[in-house]
């Protein structure tokens, strides 16, 4: 299958082994998209995933970006339409969540500002950027930005973090209204916990808080709570994306789509 042939796929935040970027960026370059391997730093691990994803066979481009800058996120569209000669998906990865404390501890800056800045300001600027090339291109496009079960749900000692994912939601939905005339879609995808490496922070934080043994005995206990029996994988929001990057989801957009096995219904 070559769903994604001749087209154009960047996935900011990607740099990373084992993350939920590289888990994306795989699944569409396995169907033959081009892919843009994008991160605050294009260094020796982000490098070995471009790497893995040529050895599929796939068209790789690495551009660093730091998303909190909306220079270089307009820096990063026009440098992959020069690559490529297009732009057609942008998945709006990039993100931090490892800034765990109690409301009354978040220091306005940098706890609060970081995280606003790259989780939701950088999802608004390269939206911006990205559509902005989609229109001027005159064939459509697709977005989706990577939400999370804390934009539809309060966690204790995350409010900065769920106050930029509910953000998320938000410009998702605006974002669909004005450029369904330009056959863009916008969609959000809300995971729930996934263990990539940023998750294994939050695993050891949040375990300790909740007076785990072990970070074995909380995640057992994730588990139990989830109807599917286990936590979310990479491999799961991957696959969510490809469908909505999909002609068959052409008339989906605005959608914040839930990818919790039944731990988040609404």
């Amino acid at each position: 299958m070559a769903r994604f042939a001749n087209r154009t796929v960047i996935v900011t935040g990607s740099g990373k082994q084992r993350g939920l970027g590289q888990a994306i960026l795989t699944a569409f370059a396995r169907e033959g998209a081009n892919c843009v391997v994008s991160d605050l730093v294009i260094d020796a691990e982000a490098e070995s995933v471009a790497e893995e994803l040529r050895r599929i066979g796939a068209e790789v481009a690495t551009i660093a970006c730091d998303v909190a800058d909306r220079h270089q996120c307009a820096a990063l569209i026009a440098a992959a339409k020069d690559r490529f000669g297009s732009v057609d998906i942008l998945v709006n990865n990039a993100g931090i969540g490892f800034k765990m404390k109690p409301l009354l501890e978040v220091d306005p800056e940098p706890d609060w500002d970081e995280v606003i800045a790259i989780n939701l300001s950088g999802a608004f600027y390269c939206t911006q950027a990205a559509a902005r090339a989609m229109v001027a291109q005159g064939k459509g496009g697709r977005i989706i930005n990577i939400a999370s079960q804390a934009a539809k749900s309060g966690f204790t000692h995350l409010v900065a973090y769920v106050t930029s994912k509910h953000g998320m939601v938000g410009l998702t939905r605006a974002s669909a209204i004005e450029l369904g005339r330009h056959a863009i879609t916008v969609n959000a995808v809300c995971p729930n916990h996934v263990t990539t490496g940023l998750g294994a922070r939050q695993n050891a934080y949040f375990s300790k808080l909740q007076g785990y043994a072990s970070v074995e005995d909380y995640l057992a206990n994730m588990s139990a709570r989830n109807p599917m029996g286990r936590p979310g994988l990479p491999s799961d929001t991957a696959a969510a994306c490809l469908w909505l990057a999909s002609d068959e989801a052409i008339y989906v957009t605005g959608e914040a789509v839930n990818v919790s096995g039944g731990e988040e219904m609404h």
